[in-house]
């Protein structure tokens, strides 16, 4: 079968390292089942990968990729949820959490095999490239809203750096369920973008018209200090990344002075995977996809997500 590996790492020129290949077929095994991709969708995950991070010499060649939708064996329309380990399910009771494509076989191919468990049914609306688009992005900004900020309808968020899939899926979000969005970009496009998505777009660092109940934080040392600045007393920062580095000031004097609370999210779970496809199909919520692209051209399709020049999710369809 096809599928998009990384055969070898290169931090500074990832894609170097990309190939469109044919590869061994998955194999059976108990409490797993093989999906046929109908779609697949981009992660920064799979930059990192072709950088090496989360993945060693002695693991290559790697197919890439953990976002998928497509058909069981007996021809169920199903999403996958890419987390593996978490509770057993499908493996060993003490294996470590991981994603496809971090010690498993990734979901960039003709065919992925994941615990059974991990199948999420989709309805017969939803295409297979909105459903591809739910697993990762989606899934994290729903986490970072619902769970890490608790927010509910009538407050307030800011949401730092517009274009990438979390920040757009938590824009769409957080406007379908009635909450404030505030959204800041350096780029205007971008802000542009962003407004008709229902976000009041500012530009970085913009100073907002009142503290905000929360701020969803995935950018790290270049928004760090607005972030703290920017929340109102007793709310919530809630981080799920750090793609500009570790801030160099923790404002630990705001945070305690203010009672602010920092909670970190890493996704979400498969009940909430479930419940993300309920309330993007219920609310007919628009998923913005960037481009799609086909297998064979997975280099051009990456090359895009390194240039930062996309705004929402890049689709790979497969078949």
């Amino acid at each position: 079968m096809r599928a998009g590996i990384v055969s070898q790492f290169n931090n500074q020129s990832p894609l170097t390292g990309l190939q469109v290949t044919d590869v061994p077929e998955p194999q059976p095994r108990d409490n797993w089942s093989t999906i046929t991709v109908k779609a697949a969708s981009l992660n920064h995950h799979d930059l990192w990968s072709l950088r090496g991070v989360g993945l060693r010499e002695n693991q290559l060649p790697m197919v890439l990729g953990t976002d998928a939708a497509g058909l069981t064996e007996d021809g169920r329309r199903v999403v996958v949820h890419s987390v593996i380990g978490a509770d057993g399910h499908g493996v060993g009771p003490t294996e470590r959490r991981t994603m496809l494509s971090e010690f498993y076989p990734g979901a960039l191919a003709e065919r992925v095999s994941v615990p059974t468990a991990n199948l999420i049914p989709i309805p017969d609306e939803m295409s297979f490239e909105t459903a591809a688009t739910l697993p990762t992005a989606w899934l994290t900004a729903y986490a970072l809203l619902f769970n890490g900020a608790q927010l509910r309808p009538g407050q307030s968020v800011l949401i730092q750096g517009a274009g990438g899939g979390v920040s757009t899926a938590a824009i769409r979000l957080a406007v379908a369920s009635g909450v404030t969005v505030f959204v800041t970009s350096r780029s205007p496009e971008k802000r542009a973008a962003a407004h008709l998505l229902g976000a009041t777009a500012l530009e970085s660092g913009a100073r907002l018209p009142y503290r905000v109940d929360a701020v969803i934080e995935t950018v790290g040392r270049a928004t760090w200090s607005h972030s703290a600045a920017s929340v109102r007393p007793g709310g919530i920062i809630a981080v799920a990344g750090a793609t500009t580095g570790d801030p160099t000031a923790t404002e630990l004097t705001r945070i305690f002075f203010q009672e602010l609370r920092v909670q970190g999210v890493t996704m979400g779970s498969r009940a909430d995977l479930a419940a993300l496809v309920n309330f993007v199909s219920s609310r007919n919520i628009e998923i913005p996809i960037d481009s799609v692209y086909t297998l064979n051209e997975l280099p051009a399709a990456l090359a895009r997500m390194e240039s930062g020049a996309h705004f929402g999710k890049i689709v790979i369809r497969i078949s």
